[in-house]
Formats: structure tokens, sequence, C-alpha cells
């Protein structure tokens, strides 16, 4: 089996592998999803018609994971292959065990000959992570109002209601564009759609290095991240005076960068702490994403 494994910036890490053709026979359904106080988004599932697991909906992801705590606990998962050198966000001496021939239940449905891979982390109070593959070849309605995840084969009549953003799709991960205003400068930037982050935006190293950000927005601290494989890393912490995502604007928000480490974060990210803020709709080819406000929109930012 030929294994591919790429970093992904921000708080995990994908591995690609000879998982399942998830675009297969999928109804249109509505699935329940539960939002923490971490701005995690939690979807129950049934592995192997056993194993009842929350996994954490993570756009910029392509394969299932589950945890090495979440995995002990568990009847009918057993991981019966490993990747050495495996290359994370905060490391690259990895080991990555994986489970071949699973079947995962999401909704109404079946998923079968599913690759899990094993991490070390994934988002509070959940088991592991699944990406948008899972609906490949479908809409994805996500609203926060309601809870609720929803899939279908047509866009929804009422996408009048939305602003309409044009994506760009690169290794299944969804980019945008939006516009970090800085004193005088509104400066247009690409952002990866990343709900495993659970902060606001994670700017990359050479936009920091470019528009001096540093000594531009206020610094109010530091925070530590892990990788899925437990590779710890610091980012400072400072306020954007404001953020425009078309014609929705975002004042006094939170941003993450590291200072000085260039080479470390290559893309920014767009996370949950923003995402949050917007029921979205993703159409079925990843071109595009509608997004208009919801009742989280005027919220406070997350402080942790």
């Amino acid at each position: 089996m030929q294994i591919l494994c790429r970093i992904l910036l921000g708080a995990t890490v994908l591995c690609t592998g000879s998982t399942a053709t998830f675009g297969q026979n999928k109804p249109a359904q509505t699935i329940p999803f539960r939002l923490t106080a971490y701005n995690n988004l939690v979807i129950p599932a049934l592995l192997n018609q056993q194993d009842t697991v929350r996994l954490m909906l993570h756009t910029a992801a392509s394969d299932v994971t589950i945890t090495e705590e979440a995995a002990r606990g568990m009847k009918s998962l057993r991981f019966d292959g490993q990747v050495d050198s495996v290359q994370s966000w905060g490391g690259n001496a990895n080991t990555a065990d994986f489970s071949k021939h699973n079947q995962l239940r999401i909704g109404n449905q079946l998923l079968n000959d599913i690759t899990i891979w094993k991490n070390q982390h994934s988002g509070q109070e959940t088991d592991g992570k699944a990406g948008l593959p899972l609906f490949e070849g479908q809409v994805i309605m996500v609203d926060f109002d309601r809870n609720q995840l929803k899939t279908s084969s047509k866009l929804p009549k009422n996408t009048n209601q939305y602003q309409k953003f044009k994506l760009e799709v690169q290794d299944d991960m969804l980019f945008l564009q939006a516009v970090c205003l800085l004193g005088s400068d509104s400066v247009s930037h690409t952002f990866l759609i990343h709900t495993g982050y659970g902060g606001a935006v994670l700017l990359d190293d050479d936009f920091v290095k470019t528009h001096q950000l540093g000594q531009r927005i206020p610094i109010t601290g530091e925070k530590k991240l892990s990788d899925a494989y437990g590779n710890v890393l610091t980012t400072k912490k400072g306020t954007l005076p404001a953020f425009l995502l078309g014609n929705f604007k975002l004042e006094n928000m939170p941003v993450g960068f590291f200072e000085g480490a260039i080479g470390q974060q290559s893309i920014s990210i767009l996370g949950s702490d923003v995402l949050k803020r917007f029921n979205w709709i993703i159409d079925a080819d990843r071109s595009h994403i509608y997004l208009k406000p919801n009742a989280l929109f005027k919220t406070p930012f997350a402080t942790f």
C-alpha cells in the first residue's frame, strides 16, 4: 500500500492512505452535532456496529482518525499496520498506526472498508476526527442555530439569503479570501477553512514577517498548540483591529502567529471561532461556500 503523509498546519496532521471510496450511495440526511466550549463540532458515529465514537468534523482532513486513549476502550478496533517517519505539523519523526477494513455509520450513511489512523490527540471531548470526504459528491449544510449538519444532492432554494464565496481546493483542503485591516492597510489574504483549529485565525509566517505583525497589533500573550502526534509549539497571541469576510466585519479579533519561526507555519488558517458565527453551505463540487451570520455572530471570541 502506497501512503502519502503531508502536514496540515494548525493542530492536526493528515495522512492519506487506501481508504474507502466515500462518495457512493449517500442518501440525503440530517445529522445532529454538538458545539463544545472549545469550538469543536462533535458528530456521533458507530464503528464496526459495536463502538460508539464522538468524531470531530475536521474540514481540513481527509481520513478518519481515533486517539490512542479512545482506542483502548474499543472492542472492535485493531491496529494492524504502521508507518514510520511521518511528518506532522510539529515534528518529523512520528509513527502512525492504522487499522484497515472497518465499517463506520454516520447518520443513515454506512461506509465500508474504512482505514482508521491512530493519533495521540483530537479536539477536546472527541474520540477522533473525520473530514469532508465522508460526504463527497454531496452538498453540505452546517446550521449552528439548530446544531444540524445536512447533506443532499442539490443546493437548497434559500442560497440567496447567503453570501457566496469562491473556494480554492488543494488536496481536499478548502481555501477562501478574506481581508485583514492593519491600520490604514487592507490586506487580502488566503485562508484555509479549518474546524480542527478552535481559535479564530492563525497567520502564516510570511504574512507576519511581511507586515511586521508583532509591531503593528497589540500582543496579548502566548498559546501552546499540539499536533496529532503530541508535538507542542507556542504561538503569540494578538488582536487584529478588524477582519473582513466578504461584507461581514469582525472587530478586535484574536489572532495567533509564530513570530520569528519562518518555515513553521506556511498556511493561514480560519478556525472554528470564526466559522461557528455563520451557517454555511458548501456545494457538491466544492467550488463555492455560502455564509450567513447566525445567533453566534456577535458572541465574544474564545479566550483559551
